[in-house]
């Protein structure tokens, strides 16, 4: 019996309508245009707008459009996974919020959070049920509402993140396409330089909380850079090194989108041309959990049947990893 392997077989997007410029941030922090382009590559981002709109808002228009495109009936999904560091509400799980909104009455579902490197972890995870042979459509959502969480006084965050997400079908495989390897990792210790000072159980929210405005992402930037060029880097490598690829075999780089100057040293210690990497951060920014999908959406058309692709994020944790997989469809 040949080996299963999980493949993407279709892929999808959403952003909010409202795009907020450098521009625009100007007139709410001490900022400017050239000064964020430089130092993050990021030119505007999506916003949710709306009284009562949270994360699977941006989930479900994206879900739905991957249904339609993979002809999938919302009863023929058996689990959907969805990588979220702004969940709709602490419990239930918004992959709950999500399966119920499309009528995926047949599928279990559950969030996964592991900050920006969600998706990375939830397409393993994913992978590992398509692999058990049990499980035939498991959907794969990364989607966030940063600006929820984002503290607009704060230019070391506000400048950074937007919201967006997107989604994948992940199928069985038996002719040596999909998700071949990944190499994920974690440490707790980089927690201080990356995280939400209240919130959880830790420190419930209370009105002195609230006033300390310690209800927002708090990011100390250099420290945050310094691992994260090293980490996404270091895994990469270290996934092509395991799969005996170089530079050449790789047709893409798919990086999380958290600032262009990570993404360029990736791809250099990867040995690949510009060419080769999947960019949309001028677009979107840093859309968490959202920022795989939304690339591999915009990029679908130019992806052929084997092409050698890495995936590669770091997020707050810390958390970072790779996953080495082959595509397995011509554009449609």
């Amino acid at each position: 019996m040949s080996k299963i392997t999980a493949a993407i077989t279709g892929v999808s997007g959403y952003v909010p309508e409202y795009v907020l410029t450098n521009k625009e941030l100007e007139t709410l922090v001490e900022t400017n245009d050239e000064w964020i382009t430089s130092r993050t590559g990021i030119k505007e981002r999506r916003i949710l707008k709306g009284e009562g709109l949270g994360t699977s808002h941006i989930a479900v228009p994206a879900v739905r459009e991957l249904l339609k495109k993979t002809n999938t009936k919302p009863e023929e999904i058996d689990l959907l996974i969805c990588a979220t560091t702004t969940p709709d509400m602490v419990f239930p799980a918004t992959a709950n919020l999500i399966t119920a909104e499309i009528g995926a009455v047949n599928a279990f579902g559950y969030d996964l959070q592991a900050a920006c490197s969600g998706f990375l972890y939830a397409v393993a995870t994913g992978s590992k049920f398509i692999e058990s042979g049990r499980y035939k459509k498991v959907v794969v959502v990364g989607a966030d509402k940063m600006s929820s969480i984002i503290d607009y006084t704060d230019r070391a965050t506000c400048i950074i993140f937007g919201d967006g997400g997107g989604a994948v079908m992940l199928e069985p495989n038996t002719e040596g396409y999909g998700v071949l390897d990944e190499v994920l990792k974690s440490d707790g210790t980089g927690a201080q330089f990356l995280h939400m000072k209240a919130g959880g159980s830790r420190k419930p929210a209370t009105v002195d909380t609230v006033l300390a405005r310690e209800h927002y992402a708090y990011q100390e930037g250099q420290q945050v850079f310094k691992f994260a060029v090293k980490g996404m880097a270091d895994v990469s490598a270290e996934v092509m090194e395991r799969n005996n690829l170089t530079g050449d075999d790789v047709a893409w780089l798919v990086p999380h989108q958290a600032n262009k100057r990570i993404i360029e040293a990736t791809a250099n210690r990867m040995g690949l041309s510009n060419e080769k990497v999947m960019l949309n951060i001028h677009k979107y920014g840093n859309t968490t959990s959202g920022t795989i999908p939304l690339c591999l959406w915009e990029y679908e058309s130019q992806l052929k049947k084997g092409d050698n692709i890495v995936l590669a994020a770091f997020g707050g944790g810390f958390t970072w990893g790779a996953i080495y997989l082959k595509w397995a469809y011509d554009p449609k």
